[in-house]
């Protein structure tokens, strides 16, 4: 099973790139992300919870992003493997999800680690917030402050899976088309 943890900064086109991935690996796509605007969408309770620190920038408690995580892998029992966009981000994280990944045996395979210039990430933001309607990507301030908290809170994970010898640093600048074929040749190689 190939399980890969797509990494970087707000902006640093995770979504997009974990695209390319899906299709040339037949892989699920977990993102928090998604997930949580489903449940911000729908009104449910947890979804308003997750609201109302996404709204200013900050990031969704643990036990919140793992209840979700942890259904999802239940639901998809059979998959081949997955992607996870957002998530981990922090390190308590990163060690629930390797506990909920060893309960069937298919470890983190490889965190691929898209590395952007910050000036860079605040344009795609501020590109995305022009058509996406979100509130965080249309504040500088609030965009500044997301990419503070991923310095500080987030991070560390890369330290964790180096450790492990599952880091794998990736040029987040250039063409969609570029990274794409820099991520497909890294995991080509795990």
């Amino acid at each position: 099973m190939l399980n890969l943890v797509l990494f970087g900064p707000p902006g640093a086109g995770k979504g997009t790139q974990a695209d390319f991935l899906i299709e040339k690996f037949q892989l699920i796509h977990l993102s928090t992300g998604d997930l949580l605007r489903t449940q911000i969408a729908a009104e449910t309770e947890l979804g308003l919870e997750a609201k109302s620190y996404m709204d200013k920038g900050f990031l969704v408690p643990d036990s919140i992003v793992i209840g979700m995580i942890k259904s999802k892998l239940q639901e998809n029992k059979n998959a081949t493997g997955y992607i996870f966009d957002g998530f981990p981000r922090t390190v308590a994280q990163a060690k629930a999800l390797d506990e909920l990944l060893n309960e069937n045996g298919t470890p983190v395979s490889g965190m691929l680690c898209l590395d952007v210039e910050k000036e860079e990430l605040i344009s795609r933001l501020l590109g995305r917030g022009k058509t996406s309607g979100r509130p965080d990507d249309q504040d500088v301030s609030i965009i500044e402050n997301r990419i503070q908290v991923y310095n500080e809170k987030t991070m560390p994970i890369k330290d964790y899976y180096q450790a492990q010898n599952k880091c794998h640093k990736i040029q987040g600048m250039g063409s969609v088309e570029e990274i794409a074929q820099r991520l497909i040749a890294t995991v080509s190689a795990l």
